[in-house]
């Protein structure tokens, strides 16, 4: 079972503490939700979660192993504000993402973009995008290489209801095979629907909601 451990996570830039002594583990199979006012940290928390912005101390632990350059957890993110290429089309961008690691090919990337309900032949770019179309191709490039460990940060944003449900079966469909789910939302029913355990952040800190 993959599972996802910190101790006393911390972040500080400059003289102000940004993530504080942050302790959460996370097994999985289970969708974790991650509720908090903007500006509480949660963003930061996803940062270093995916190997993004180092931790000024403390540990993360993947499958009970620190990261290493032979340890590099297949982690999918959805970081909020995120952009890709304004000039490619969705089949281009996840393409051209592929290319890196070389794990997934044409095809993979063809059923990926129509799971989160958009067209892979479609010519349209990026930048012609509506915000739900953005989304939907974030997530898109999260789940793409079945990631084992998922942190997405407000994945239905400007999604529209009909558009939500095809978010939450795709979110779904990961922990249901074994991925450790992570969702940072202010969206009520990404929480309701879909986490089995709540964190809240408040100021860098986190404590779990019963």
């Amino acid at each position: 079972m993959h599972t996802v451990k910190t101790i006393n996570l911390s972040k500080s830039i400059k003289k102000s503490e940004l993530i504080v002594n942050v302790n959460m583990e996370l097994e999985g199979g289970t969708i974790y939700g991650l509720v908090g006012e903007n500006g509480s940290g949660k963003t930061m928390l996803f940062r270093m979660l995916s190997g993004l912005v180092s931790p000024t101390s403390g540990r993360i632990y993947f499958d009970g192993e620190e990261v290493s350059r032979s340890n590099k957890p297949n982690i999918g993110v959805m970081i909020e504000n995120a952009s890709l290429f304004p000039e490619f089309t969705a089949y281009q961008n996840l393409s051209y993402l592929a290319g890196i690691k070389k794990i997934v090919g044409k095809e993979d990337i063809i059923q990926t973009i129509g799971k989160v309900g958009l067209d892979p032949y479609s010519k349209k770019t990026y930048k012609k995008f509506s915000l739900g179309m953005k989304q939907r191709l974030l997530l898109a490039q999260a789940i793409m290489e079945s990631p084992d460990y998922l942190f997405l940060d407000e994945p239905t944003n400007a999604i529209d209801q009909e558009g939500i449900q095809v978010m939450h079966n795709v979110i779904r469909e990961q922990a249901d095979r074994g991925t450790v789910v992570l969702i940072a939302s202010h969206n009520k029913s990404d929480i309701s629907q879909l986490c089995t355990l709540t964190f809240r952040m408040e100021q860098g800190r986190i404590e779990r909601e019963e």
